[in-house]
């Protein structure tokens, strides 16, 4: 394997470069640095996920009492779309990619990603994305009103903002596939000396099968949005039934996307708690290997299962029962994941530091979507619930408890290590008992009003559904309060460097080369690569 050389190409070269890098903005507009990379990502990130939830907090004030309150049906439409949008590919796709750059470099022993400037680039690309779709309510017809799944036909009937849309999102796709190419070829390329692919961390090996899957499926979504953007403009009759064209078809290129995409949002938050159950439980993960065959599992099968999503669209009972036991087979890697969590816990010296505390609770609340995603995948049950608020539930008990809880138990854990101070841990007890009370006093009602016949993306329902509407619209208030209490008290003083210094190994259990380096960890790490001994390559996590 290649020896890993420092920026400025001399091996020699021993002494610190910290004073060399740039100062002020230009640190930042010409970022080449994988830890300023890393934090521009997680701060986008942050940023858009605050955007997402006022859209949410939008679509909850709306649906507080039965009735036409605050918004117009279509204007509605417009909020969970954006919501839905602007949540999967502005905040929780760009947040894992910043604990990427942050991480993967400092785990494998790499002085820096691949591609520096292409890492810049493929986060720069992101802002006017962004700002495209932020800007889409001002534009004439207002934002895209056709589900985040942009179903065609609605597509066809949509304003300029749709093309917009259809813009931010190649733009994305863009940016995720440089940043994941960046990432493979990291991770390949440049481990230090001695660490083979079967020593690496969990959370490197989650993201280079996440990168694999990323380059597999974007391009897929690029095609079939530029289909709707052709049948839009050009006269084509991909997805129009007069032109003999057939808008299932969307459906289909859509979900060959977009089910291998809940395992790209849902894989890096695996490998974050599979590094911090070990640690707090001071124990070896448990199965080691087997975690690594199931996630590569759990990647190969996500491509054969996307069909479950279209039941209702009339396919043959053949092809009912062939996507109903794939889906049911991809939940065994996953249940294999769970049960080397809670082995790992067991019998270990456990103590219950926030980190801890929001991997636990992420193994909770997934495990619970995950048992609501094996109901909807059988045929005859998610006839009745398609479409309903029962699968509104399931996908945030996925993709907020679990992407999201799986973030901040991330954020907790390496954050002494980003920003070299110690967070208050009675301040992060309280945000994460604030959060997960709130997320299921917001959620768990939705799963009976699915069960009761509730449809999803209404403004407006019947009275009986009023009590347990109320309840979630004031869970989700509470929620979204949590997580400026998380922001205001807890990031901002890390950010600004107040509190108690943290060393360089805060946590007792935690082992890897992250805790090797000082913390704050030094703007140049690893300019010489570690050299790896048969001992130091025991992997905990």
């Amino acid at each position: 394997m290649s020896a890993v050389l420092p920026p400025h190409g001399n091996v020699a070269d021993l002494h610190d470069h910290d004073d060399h890098h740039p100062h002020g903005w230009r640190r930042w507009v010409y970022a080449t640095n994988h830890k300023d990379i890393g934090t521009l990502y997680l701060l986008f990130a942050f940023t858009m996920l605050m955007f997402g939830g006022v859209l949410a907090l939008g679509i909850r004030a709306e649906l507080f009492q039965p009735g036409l309150q605050i918004v117009n049906p279509e204007l509605f439409n417009q909020l969970t779309t954006m919501h839905g949008l602007i949540m999967v590919f502005g905040a929780i796709m760009p947040a894992f990619v910043g604990f990427a750059n942050w991480m993967i470099p400092l785990q494998i022993g790499a002085s820096d990603m691949a591609f520096a400037r292409m890492n810049n680039f493929s986060f720069w690309l992101m802002i006017p994305a962004a700002a495209m779709l932020a800007s889409s309510f001002f534009m004439p017809g207002g934002a895209p009103a056709a589900g985040w799944t942009l179903y065609a036909p609605l597509t066809m009937q949509m304003g300029p903002s749709m093309d917009a849309g259809i813009f931010a999102l190649h733009i994305l796709g863009a940016s995720s596939i440089m940043g994941s190419i960046n990432i493979i070829v990291t991770i390949l390329n440049m481990r230090a000396p001695g660490m083979t692919l079967m020593k690496m961390p969990m959370f490197v090996w989650t993201w280079l099968i996440t990168a694999f899957l990323l380059i597999a499926v974007m391009p897929v979504l690029a095609g079939a949005i530029t289909m709707t953007l052709t049948d839009r403009h050009f006269g084509t009759t991909f997805f129009n039934p007069a032109g003999g064209g057939d808008p299932i078809m969307f459906q289909h290129i859509f979900w060959f996307f977009g089910h291998p995409e809940v395992y790209i949002m849902i894989l890096p938050a695996f490998g974050i708690v599979s590094q911090i159950i070990p640690a707090f439980a001071r124990k070896q993960l448990f199965g080691y290997s087997s975690m690594v065959y199931a996630t590569a599992s759990i990647a190969i099968l996500s491509f054969i299962v996307w069909a479950h999503h279209m039941y209702t669209t009339g396919m043959p009972v053949t092809g009912q029962l062939f996507f109903m036991y794939a889906t049911m087979l991809i939940s065994v890697p996953t249940g294999v994941k769970v049960f080397n969590w809670v082995a790992t816990m067991w019998r270990g010296s456990m103590t219950f530091e926030t980190p801890m505390l929001f991997a636990v609770g992420f193994i909770f609340v997934f495990t619970m979507g995950g048992f609501t995603g094996l109901i909807l995948s059988m045929a005859p049950i998610d006839l009745q619930l398609q479409d309903g608020y029962y699968v509104v539930a399931h996908f945030h008990y996925v993709l907020v408890a679990g992407s999201l809880f799986a973030m901040f138990a991330g954020f907790y854990y390496w954050i002494p290590k980003w920003s070299g101070v110690m967070y208050k841990e009675s301040r992060g007890k309280l945000h994460f008992w604030w959060t997960l009370i709130s997320f299921n006093v917001t959620f768990f009602p939705m799963h009976f009003l699915g069960l009761a016949g509730m449809p999803r993306r209404y403004a407006d329902y019947p009275m009986q559904f009023a009590d347990f509407n109320a309840l979630a619209s004031v869970g989700a208030f509470f929620f979204g309060f949590a997580q400026v209490y998380f922001f205001l008290f807890i990031v901002l003083p890390c950010m600004r460097g107040v509190g108690e210094k943290a060393p360089q190994r805060p946590w007792e259990g935690a082992e890897g080369l992250e805790w090797e380096v000082p913390s704050p960890a030094p703007h140049h790490t690893f300019e010489n690569p570690p050299k790896l001994n048969a001992e130091a390559t025991k992997v905990i996590g």
